[in-house]
């Protein structure tokens, strides 16, 4: 009898672990329906436009206002230290990413000029937006398994997390998602860059904005061009005697006294230095001040410095009314992206000509292979002692960096480059409807393993 009254209450046990760990995801399917219903091409209940309006007031109000609140009330310099684990588990989860990637595409035997594409796709997931969506949903019930300081804690370590994948986006993830040379042609002088497809389209998809609104705003001379490929290579404009001539001309148009050839070539860069210099020139590494850069960063110069700390959080802050206002704002972020994201949906794949050989690689990669792989990273890490003991939010955050699907910013730099519009737009729209499933699968994997620890 006594047994009998055990197994029934393990029983219970393990039904309420599966109603917790279900039931946020039922909350953001709920809230993304909406979106679908609204947007849906035949009712157009709502305008494309009010959802593009939508996802900016995300990107400028609602997400810098989360952003603020949570980090800068939970971050000091002791805890600065204490996450280091969190931008080196994106680090790792890129690079596994990309190894994987490589696999894929060895494997699946992508067109050649999406060799690379493939291998960004698997490599970098959402670290933004939707990671902070579920921390709110799951934090959202009172009776959370991670305690009252959930949705704080939770929103604090994702947002500290952002910082090193914005990075990585706007320098590696950029030169990496340049056009192939094949789409180009070099005009007889071998110094003007042409481009022979066209990749301008007006229709651009909302999938393409939700992350980067106003993107096409962004674009410069050589955002559309091979510029990497094109320095390095042989048929390159920048040999030694140009760049001699090139440094000659300007000091003799400054009113300088001009160097002689030969001591130019003295002083001159090595090719390779100059190179390399003029890539990093080209990296549009101002992109990344943008709104939500901006709230991590003000909220790590107000939380880490006590006085002024004491001036903007708590309830009797002087400037508490500002933080509360904020608050409230900052309320609207996760209905609001999942509305954005039920938008994306409603406007269903566009044609690709990845493969679906290739599409399936990526897809079974990036939402299956990967989170098993970050379960045995995270776990190892925790052997290690390089996570905070017993804070089991800090790992379901950790363990969330390799579940994601890959960033929706990817479908903007494509965009923007002109670079897998289309094969972007299609990848992430199949990742999202199969990520539901797989996340569901992991997330109740995670609740077993983290509640195992309490």
């Amino acid at each position: 009898m006594e047994s009998h009254v055990q197994n029934g209450s393990k029983v219970r046990s393990t039904g309420e672990d599966l109603v917790l760990s279900v039931l946020p995801l039922l909350k953001l399917i709920s809230l993304t329906v909406f979106g679908l219903i609204l947007a849906n091409p035949k009712t157009q209940l709502i305008p494309r436009a009010t959802f593009k309006l939508l996802s900016k007031l995300v990107f400028v109000l609602f997400l810098p206002c989360l952003i603020f609140i949570h980090l800068g009330e939970t971050i000091t310099l002791k805890n600065f230290v204490a996450w280091w684990f969190i931008p080196v588990n994106v680090i790792l989860s890129t690079a596994i990413g990309c190894a994987l990637g490589l696999l894929v595409a060895k494997v699946c035997h992508p067109p050649p000029e999406f060799f690379r594409f493939t291998i960004i796709m698997t490599a970098f997931g959402n670290t933004g937006n939707l990671p902070l969506a579920i921390v709110g949903s799951v934090c959202h019930s009172a009776n959370n398994p991670f305690g009252p300081d959930c949705q704080k804690t939770g929103t604090a370590y994702v947002s500290f997390a952002q910082w090193v994948a914005v990075l990585l986006v706007y320098t590696l993830v950029y030169h990496m998602m340049e056009p192939p040379m094949e789409y180009y042609e070099v005009t007889e002088d071998g110094t003007e860059i042409q481009e022979q497809v066209p990749t301008n389209d007006l229709s651009r998809p909302l999938l393409v904005e939700a992350e980067w609104p106003g993107m096409e705003d962004k674009e410069t001379e050589h955002c559309k061009t091979p510029l990497i490929a094109t320095i390095f290579a042989s048929v390159s404009s920048l040999s030694q005697s140009s760049i001699a001539e090139a440094d000659y001309m300007e000091e003799e148009g400054s009113g300088a006294r001009p160097r002689s050839p030969k001591s130019l070539r003295c002083l001159a860069e090595p090719r390779m230095v100059r190179r390399i210099r003029i890539v990093a020139e080209k990296t549009p590494i101002h992109h990344i001040l943008q709104p939500p850069t901006f709230a991590t960063l003000l909220a790590f110069i107000i939380g880490m410095v006590p006085p002024i700390k004491s001036i903007v959080y708590g309830d009797d802050a002087p400037l508490s009314f500002i933080t509360d206002s904020l608050e409230i704002l900052a309320g609207a972020m996760v209905p609001s992206v999942m509305l954005v994201l039920g938008g994306m949906l409603a406007e269903g794949p566009n044609e690709s000509r990845l493969g679906i050989r290739t599409t399936v690689g990526i897809i079974v990669t990036r939402l299956l292979v990967l989170p098993l792989i970050g379960i045995g990273v995270v776990y190892s890490a925790d052997l290690m002692g390089f996570l905070i003991a017993g804070d089991q939010m800090y790992r379901f955050v950790l363990l969330l960096q390799y579940t994601m699907p890959s960033a929706i910013l990817l479908g903007a730099l494509a965009s923007l480059r002109g670079y897998a519009v289309k094969e972007a737009s299609a990848l992430l729209f199949w990742q999202h409807i199969f990520g539901v499933f797989s996340f569901a699968i992991y997330v109740i994997l995670y609740y077993r393993l983290l509640l195992s620890y309490v």
